[in-house]
């Protein structure tokens, strides 16, 4: 989309980050875990912000010391803290206009993580670090992503435009026009050296924040900002970005009409709006006619607040998935919790949240949408080994063979089966599933 003439105006469904007159919008923050900020009591993050933007105590790096406004342009002289929005984006679209001067290092923090990296290609000190492959890689990033997959910088003193999109942990970086990045999970610098001991089964470094500002990070030299332009992708629209990745060879199941492409609790369910649906205080397992073993299912399911359901996997017709299959989880983890607590007990156990092996493992908690919101869900099973991405993050990533089942106190027998039905495991709630597909491999 090509950007308007006129700078820091914006293009239509697009809203200015920078308005070309002063630092409205922004706070200061630097490469620090934007948890900290949300451990803050409400007093204390408006008293940090203040300071951060105008300085007061024994703050001296606060923005209006390092960051002015000149000619419609914002502009760092390379010190100071980074230029922070005051309000958190979860899936969006973002132009950004850059120039760099000689020796700069710079970058655009997305959910307050680094980092999309911006620095002089030409600065041969900087060579070991890559600076010679060119801007617009993931610079943190330890796989994919790292560095871009063209040099497309302009040369020095020259503006330059990136476009981003964010979906889920995903992102797709256009730098000058051209992709540098195609379609990479931002790895997150701030959880990437977890590593607990004991090591539980399963574990790997949490993933991207689900939401979190964005940030213009600047050291080295002064760099010029400008055009500054972001888009919240709606729930839909990133469903159906979601859904178009690598779309060929899928099988529906949920034809909209009836329940004719399913067998077992057919009683259980209906077919409303076009979506399966567990009747209310009823359950069991809805199955596939046709077995599946290794592949792809895709699920888009919205749920009723703490609204529960599963998905079952190498299931047999009679048995039941939590015990004779396996049962990925499908549930309003938060909404639960707080009917649990609201009735005295306690939490769900971390095999009992969302996208957890049912029984086993524990999967990334805090990328479900809002309960009343269409979630989109991939699972990837090939042989012992099944990956669960939510919502555009992968949230459970696991090997059955590498399970210590002597800490499971009820190890389902799917976990020694290699094929079985697929389908839903209802647990009276009315959890809907407008889709369902499948791709053997």
């Amino acid at each position: 989309m090509p950007l308007q003439a006129e700078d820091n105006v914006p293009p239509e469904g697009f809203t200015p980050l920078f308005n070309g007159k002063d630092l409205s919008g922004f706070y200061g923050w630097g490469t620090r875990d934007p948890r900290d900020l949300e451990k803050m009591s409400a007093d204390e993050r408006a008293a940090y912000k203040e300071r951060s933007i105008k300085g007061g105590g024994d703050s001296k790096d606060h923005l209006e010391a390092h960051w002015w406004v000149e000619d419609g342009e914002l502009v760092n002289d390379g010190n100071g803290l980074y230029a922070t929005t005051d309000r958190d984006y979860r899936d969006f679209e973002l132009f950004v206009d850059y120039k760099i001067l000689p020796k700069g290092d710079s970058g655009i923090y997305l959910r307050g993580i680094p980092q999309v990296q911006i620095w002089d290609p030409t600065n041969e000190q900087a060579f070991q670090h890559g600076a010679d492959k060119g801007s617009g890689g993931l610079w943190n990033n330890a796989g994919d992503g790292k560095f871009p997959l063209k040099k497309m910088d302009r040369p020095l003193g020259e503006w330059n435009t990136v476009h981003l999109t964010m979906i889920g942990e995903r992102v797709t970086v256009e730098l000058n026009g051209e992709v540098v990045v195609d379609d990479a999970p931002l790895e997150n610098y701030y959880t990437r050296s977890q590593k607990p001991d004991p090591l539980p089964n399963g574990f790997f470094p949490d993933p991207a924040f689900p939401a979190g500002p964005i940030q213009l990070q600047t050291h080295g030299s002064e760099v010029r900002w400008k055009n500054v332009f972001v888009r919240e992708i709606g729930v839909e629209e990133a469903n159906a970005w979601l859904a178009s990745r690598d779309a060929d060879g899928f099988e529906e199941l949920v034809n909209g009409k009836d329940l004719s492409s399913w067998q077992g609790a057919v009683d259980s369910y209906e077919v409303k709006d076009g979506a399966v649906v567990c009747k209310p205080g009823q359950g069991g397992d809805l199955l596939s006619k046709e077995e599946f073993e290794n592949g792809t299912i895709r699920i888009e399911f919205q749920l009723p607040e703490a609204g529960n359901n599963g998905i079952a996997l190498r299931t047999p017709l009679g048995g039941h998935s939590a015990s004779d299959g396996i049962e990925l989880q499908v549930i309003d983890t938060d909404g639960y919790n707080k009917r649990l607590a609201a009735n005295g007990g306690g939490q769900l156990a971390p095999y009992q949240t969302h996208g957890s092996l049912y029984f086993c493992v524990g999967a990334k908690t805090g990328y479900l949408r809002p309960a009343g919101e269409w979630n989109f869900q991939e699972i990837d099973v090939d042989g012992q080994r099944i990956r669960v991405t939510l919502n555009g993050t992968k949230i459970l990533d696991v090997d059955i063979d590498a399970l210590d089942r002597t800490k499971i106190e009820h190890p389902p027998k799917g976990l020694d089966r290699r094929s079985g039905l697929v389908g839903l495991a209802g647990h009276s709630d009315p959890v809907a599933f407008r889709s369902f597909k499948i791709r053997r491999r």
